[in-house]
């Protein structure tokens, strides 16, 4: 059997809850899993699927002061205790019974997998229900309690890894990673997000760029809003493709956050499941092709939680198993069947939203040239401009 690739799931992964009212429901890592399941992907002999234990205490601590993580206790205890000192108790990040167990636990699952990448037990590890990247060492912000990304990158650098790089594909910034690792030369984040002057959390300008020790290791692409499939597509290969590159991390860590597509009721891009998986294919090769196949992918934004994450997520997850679906697979009609009982609809026939064209949805290469009249080009010249220089990239052709 070939390196397996392991795969973060338990039930009690619905834990992480903060009420039917709120935007992210555990019903889209539910449904993600059923998918997964109907279409045979944890069958396989070469994927494990990992029920991971609650991080520990001075787990979270290598991230989060010690104050933060009591008072998200003191919340899980008793919700009327939320001190939103800490950005708990308010709209975005609610408290609810038993919050600090269920944050923790997607914590423990991303730390989980990244040993057995980094020790050798897995190629590719996958934690869907992760991807926390708003969460702040001294807060809570954006539905994100602790960062397990980071913990999980904190892990890495202390036991060997000279380099990893963060490539971050959610509608949103991917501010608390960055904030991490800011002024750490070890740590490239990448972030590839709707503009933060019409989205939260308002940060990630082409111009920031690192601490002073680390110039250059911070990279963003911020897009205009109403950005389709092939100019973001375009925007992903002419960025972090050379400066991952260039980089040579010595382990790729993805959040893969599918709140870019047209349905997401949060954001204002425009993207497909099918560009989704063409972006997540785009990143296994970079691993195969950077750090020895050594990747860590998570999960992150989606708020369209019945027709959009379950197929994102499951062809995230197909991927990286590499036992790929193809986009003009049917989804399986038990699936369907759950969710009409479930939530009175049937959710989508499709593994695929009808755009690629064989397969493949089609997009430009910077090779072709630059359009300083197109909005999405002069954001993806931005960022060259910024940060390939302090790579040794050159801004036109690389």
């Amino acid at each position: 059997m070939s390196m397996p690739t392991r795969v973060v799931w338990d039930e009690v992964f619905t834990r992480y809850d903060f009420g039917p009212d709120h935007p992210m429901s555990p019903v889209r890592l539910d449904l993600t899993a059923r998918l997964c399941r109907e279409l045979g992907l944890f069958d396989h002999d070469d994927v494990e699927l990992v029920s991971p234990p609650v991080a520990t205490d001075d787990e979270l601590a290598w991230i989060h002061d010690r104050r933060y993580i009591e008072a998200v206790r003191a919340a899980g205890e008793d919700p009327a205790r939320a001190d939103q000192a800490f950005g708990i108790g308010t709209e975005d990040d609610p408290a609810f019974v038993g919050m600090h167990e269920a944050s923790a636990r997607i914590a423990g699952g991303t730390l989980a997998v990244a040993r057995d990448v980094w020790e050798g037990r897995a190629l590719h590890g996958v934690n869907f229900c992760g991807g926390m990247h708003h969460a702040m060492p001294d807060r809570a912000a954006g539905f994100c309690i602790y960062n397990d990304a980071a913990v999980a990158i904190h892990w890495l650098l202390e036991h060997g890894a000279q380099r990893v790089a963060y490539v971050d594909i959610d509608v949103h910034h991917g501010d608390g990673v960055e904030r991490c690792f800011w002024d750490d030369p070890r740590v490239m984040t990448l972030s590839v997000h709707e503009t933060g002057r019409v989205l939260f959390p308002g940060t990630g300008f082409p111009r920031d760029l690192g601490g002073p020790s680390a110039d250059g290791t911070a990279i963003n692409v911020a897009l205009p809003p109403g950005t389709g499939d092939a100019a973001w597509l375009r925007a992903v290969n002419a960025t972090v493709n050379p400066l991952v590159g260039a980089f040579a991390p010595d382990v790729l860590v993805t959040q893969q956050g599918c709140d870019s597509h047209y349905q997401d009721p949060l954001a204002h891009l425009a993207i497909s499941v099918d560009a989704q998986r063409q972006a997540f294919e785009g990143l296994h090769r970079l691993a195969h092709e950077v750090s020895g196949g050594r990747w860590i992918a998570l999960g992150g934004g989606g708020y369209e939680v019945v027709d959009v994450v379950p197929r994102a997520w499951t062809h995230l997850t197909a991927i990286a198993t590499h036992h790929p679906i193809r986009l003009d697979a049917a989804v399986p009609q038990a699936w369907r069947d759950h969710v009409q009982a479930r939530h009175g609809r049937p959710g989508p026939e499709s593994m695929s939203d009808g755009v690629a064209e064989g397969g493949i949805v089609w997009w430009r290469g910077w090779e072709s040239g630059y359009d300083p009249e197109d909005p999405v080009d002069r954001a993806v010249m931005a960022t060259r401009e910024a940060a390939f220089p302090l790579h040794g990239l050159d801004v036109w052709f690389d």
